[in-house]
């Protein structure tokens, strides 16, 4: 319990504290709770590529053919789940790799075994989620498949009937007409 006087020149300090002004000190003092990035609201933190990152959105979608919101945020999610177990690969080998190096001191080692331990969690739950939305979206891409196939093709517009030729009037029958024959050498004009 701290006592009155104290809690008061607190309070006195707090208002002399305004942080960070600038954007660019607001940028810096963003990161500074930024350890080993597994729980980042970024997906790309500084230090890793945006062009990487896009790419193998790219990729996925180039594989999957998202074709609705939903097909495309399982594509993201994918590719956010991709992303950070690559994170956590090059973290938890960073973490390996220096509690090799210091196991004789033991203080650090008992650091960076829980450590450890959070990124084999951290793992799982990823390639649990990468597994279940992978399942969702086959699952999705299945169904529009199967009602795409049960929906009747479109009618196919009649073939316009070919054009009849003109029909040709029949010839009117020849008129009763009776011939006499004249004799020869008969002049009847």
């Amino acid at each position: 319990m701290i006592s009155a006087k104290q809690l008061d020149a607190n309070r006195r300090n707090a208002q002399k504290s305004t942080g960070p002004r600038t954007p660019e000190g607001k940028a810096t003092v963003s990161m500074n709770a930024l350890q080993h990035g597994l729980r980042a609201r970024r997906t790309v933190l500084p230090g890793e590529n945006e062009e990487h990152f896009a790419q193998l959105c790219a990729d996925l979608e180039a594989e999957w053919q998202p074709r609705s919101p939903t097909e495309r945020a399982l594509v993201e999610q994918m590719a956010i789940d991709q992303w950070i177990l690559a994170r956590l690969a090059r973290r938890e080998c960073e973490a390996f790799t220096r509690f090799m190096a210091v196991d004789l001191l033991g203080d650090i080692a008992e650091k960076l075994m829980p450590l450890l331990e959070r990124f084999s969690a951290q793992k799982a739950r990823l390639e649990r989620s990468f597994s279940r939305t992978l399942h969702d979206l086959e699952h999705l891409q299945q169904q529009r498949r199967r009602e795409q196939a049960k929906q009747p093709a479109e009618p196919k517009p009649a073939a316009a009937p070919q054009p009849q030729p003109p029909a040709q009037p029949k010839p009117s029958p020849p008129p009763d007409i009776s011939y006499v024959m004249s004799a020869p050498g008969t002049d009847t004009r």
